[in-house]
């Protein structure tokens, strides 16, 4: 069983809008979004210590992207604003069963999901 299922990625144009949707197959206590360019190194974007919301945004993408969660649906999503060509990437949704609420785009996230595809023409 899939614990892990990424939806919502596409191609868009610079300035538009994405959301991508992670849905958990149980409950898990941090759940982030990771990205990969091509000859880049993985990037945490976004990130939610879920019991209480508290959420940790990358610099690189602060003021445009957001991270949210719907508990009912067990799902954590990542919405993406103003999106430019440099946010080009495979986006992963990753989790942690049990964390600290401090940074948690910090933690060594253990679960990983398969990606979803985000492309930004200019």
């Amino acid at each position: 069983q899939e614990l892990l299922a990424e939806s919502g990625g596409g191609s868009v144009q610079a300035g538009g809008s994405l959301r991508l949707s992670c849905t958990a197959s149980e409950y898990f206590y941090c759940m982030a979004w990771f990205r990969q360019a091509p000859g880049k190194e993985r990037e945490g974007v976004a990130a939610m210590y879920r019991g209480y919301g508290k959420i940790d945004i990358a610099d690189t993408v602060q003021g445009r992207f957001t991270i949210s969660q719907d508990d009912a649906k067990n799902t954590v999503y990542l919405q993406m604003n103003n999106l430019k060509p440099e946010d080009t990437a495979m986006y992963f949704c990753a989790a942690l069963r049990y964390c600290y609420d401090d940074h948690p785009l910090r933690h060594e996230y253990n679960i990983w999901g398969q990606g979803t595809q985000v492309t930004v023409s200019s």
